[in-house]
């Protein structure tokens, strides 16, 4: 026994009217089983008909709504949605975010939206206001506040950075006179809920506690994460050196918030992330400093595959001299790092890629208590331990230095314990300053490897936490950077993707075997027809289908659409006539996986880009999907949709479209 499909519309014009071949009709639902239902439900594409040249026409039912949206869309085909390096090479590690910066600004208007901030930078007892770091943490929450947003602040902080912010009521003082905005601190994170709508009313923006003091925190706890988004709309992630950790206040809360987004600083610190992976041409060299060469092997693989220099600055200095056979004391040899190190300099041999080591040190002795002596790296003697750089060192590094274009500082310059006596790092930052003031692309990691303050304190890149630069170099992902919502990565060329780029565009979310748009694209050659799938393999199917077939006004592209819907469709030239939603991959096995391609994001960019007479037409054919599809436009529709009952030939039930009116399967 069949069961038909619900169709809704949004009241059409006149070209649209055409197209559905239904009069005064808004959205469209239709939900379908096909002849050979069992069949089709064992295929993986939500396209797939079955045999679909047995059927003239779906049996369905009718609803309609209206809508009032605007703008149309239109996308060149993109396999990976990975940022790619210039060296040709792709990193997973690197998917396009969602930003503050291109979000709604319309959207936040009335919103409740948590901000994780970084206290490390806000919290500074000593604060720079002009710096980079901190504007752009503060700019941020101003924004939102500006913008008319309800904010509630998250982090997680200790006395040592700054010993007068002891309870949350300091910390809450102190962001208000840098904010210059009231904020008010919340009594307790544990029995906030009721009373989190009422503080916000109170004041201009919320505290929530100090995130330290909880456990769940660190634990990524579920029913604490869903505790801090309680009543949030919208999560805005500012706390960059925290995303190599998964913590509640970062990862899990996305999962309870409808948009999840990068703040300013956020998204300025993954770009210059991004600067450490790129190599443009020649004369990139790396700084490495610190110690511990065997846990950070990966990211010097890394580092060693693509930087035509290395300069080994700290303890693993000695791990490389070790392994091209130099006399190294044996306290200072690193226990099972030998194997890695012949690794690292194997493969900069492969590339002929320079390796620096220090030819000199200055050692101390506890038996002579302030006094320094120099010893070639090959000779220090027993009892001396190294504490800085040589002349010759330095002199070395300096020569390198003065070619380069692209310079990375990671890890400090120590050697001991104790680096009373170290002061090699001033004359490195000498160099580095003078390097800047060349214009040399300089990125400096790590508060250990602090540059100091000058006239060229705006001339290089500042990454504040060296542990999400080192996962990041070993390849792994961050999974506070996956947590956030997101976005089409590229710009696309719409006058080399359609013939006519301002036809009004019709977009097919989940657009599987593709036989749907370029059955359109055919019958309607004055509007250009755009379908968005997940399924690579498909997509490429399509791709190729369409210029074998010569469609001029029909595309493909691979894309979870539930999040780069917005970003792709806003820079469509032409209007947004209708969005068609059909089968939408549902898994039989779990009920609860049907739902996860509509969500209110989704929706939400579908109502804002169709024009005020654009449609939507949504079928499955299961009626449970088909149902839920409906109310989720009702309901996250902002009030611009409405259902409206086919005034035409086509007959109509209980609001249930009985046929398709398009003529296509």
């Amino acid at each position: 026994m069949q069961f038909t499909a619900p169709i809704w519309q949004i009241r059409g014009n006149r070209v649209m009217s055409q197209l559905l071949n239904i009069v005064q009709a808004t959205f469209c639902l239709n939900k379908l089983r096909f002849y050979d239902g069992p069949k089709f439900l064992q295929q993986k594409s939500c396209s797939y008909l079955g045999n679909y040249a047995q059927l003239q026409k779906y049996q369905g039912l009718q609803v309609q709504l209206s809508l009032q949206g605007m703008v149309v869309v239109r996308v060149e085909c993109l396999f990976r949605c990975k940022a790619c390096l210039c060296s040709g090479e792709e990193l997973d590690a690197f998917p396009h975010i969602q930003t503050l910066r291109k979000f709604p600004k319309e959207e936040l208007d009335a919103k409740v939206v948590l901000v994780r901030f970084d206290s490390a930078i806000l919290f500074r007892e000593e604060q720079e206001q002009q710096s980079k770091l901190v504007s752009n943490a503060l700019f941020t929450i101003k924004y939102l506040y500006e913008s008319g947003a309800k904010v509630v602040l998250a982090s997680d902080w200790c006395t040592k950075s700054n010993p007068k912010l002891i309870h949350a009521e300091s910390a809450a003082d102190f962001l208000s006179s840098i904010l210059k905005c009231r904020v008010v601190p919340m009594c307790s994170i544990s029995c906030h809920t009721p009373s989190k709508r009422e503080g916000l009313e109170k004041a201009d923006i919320l505290l929530l506690e100090n995130l330290s003091e909880f456990k769940e925190e660190v634990a990524n706890c579920s029913k604490f994460a869903q505790l801090l988004s309680w009543g949030i709309d919208i999560f805005v992630n500012d706390s960059f050196s925290l995303s190599h950790k998964i913590l509640a206040s970062t990862v899990g809360v996305a999962r309870f918030c409808h948009s999840c987004v990068a703040g300013f600083h956020f998204e300025e610190s993954l770009c210059q992330l991004k600067k450490v992976a790129e190599t443009r041409g020649n004369s990139y060299v790396a700084l490495i400093g610190g110690g511990n060469l065997s846990q950070k092997a990966a990211a010097l693989h890394f580092l060693a595959s693509r930087c035509d220099g290395l300069v080994f600055i700290g303890k693993m200095s000695f791990q490389i001299m070790h392994a091209l056979g130099l006399s190294v004391p044996l306290d200072l040899v690193e226990y099972g790092a030998l194997n890695e190190a012949l690794d690292i300099v194997q493969i900069a041999y492969n590339r002929n890629t320079q390796i620096l080591y220090p030819k000199d040190f200055w050692c101390k002795n506890d038996c002579f208590p302030g006094k320094l002596e120099l010893f070639p790296s090959n000779g220090i003697l027993d009892g001396w331990v190294p504490v800085d750089l040589g002349p010759v060192s330095l002199d070395e590094i300096n020569s390198l230095l003065t070619k380069c274009e692209k310079v990375l500082w990671i890890g400090p310059l120590k050697f001991s314990d104790s680096n009373q006596h170290t002061n090699g790092a001033s004359p490195l930052t000498q160099m580095l300053d003078i390097l800047c003031q060349r214009k040399c692309d300089l990125t400096v990691v790590g508060s250990m490897a602090q540059m100091k303050k000058s006239s060229s304190d705006s001339g290089f890149n500042m990454l504040v936490n060296a542990s999400v630069v080192w996962e990041f170099l070993k390849g792994r992902k961050l999974p506070g950077v996956m947590a956030l919502d997101r976005a089409y990565p590229f710009e696309i060329n719409w006058n080399a993707t359609y013939c006519d780029p301002t036809q009004p565009l019709v977009v097919d979310i989940g657009s599987g075997n593709g036989l749907f748009i370029m059955g359109m694209a055919r019958k309607r050659t004055d509007l250009n027809f755009l379908g968005l799938e997940i399924n690579e393999k498909l997509t490429r199917h399509c791709v190729a289908s369409v210029q074998r077939s010569g469609i001029k006004n029909g595309y493909f592209i691979a894309t979870n659409a539930t999040s780069t819907f917005r970003s792709i469709v806003s820079s469509y030239p032409g209007d947004l006539v209708l969005v068609s939603i059909q089968c939408p991959n549902p898994d039989f096995n779990k009920p609860e996986h049907r739902w996860r391609m509509l969500q209110r994001t989704l929706v939400e960019a579908v109502v804002d880009l169709l024009t005020s007479d654009g449609k939507v037409f949504l079928q499955s054919d299961i009626e449970a999907v088909a149902i839920r599809m409906r109310e989720q436009f009702l309901k996250y529709g902002k009030g611009k949709l409405s259902v409206v009952h086919d005034q035409g030939d086509t007959k109509s039930r209980e609001g249930w479209l009985e046929e398709n009116p398009f003529g296509v399967s």
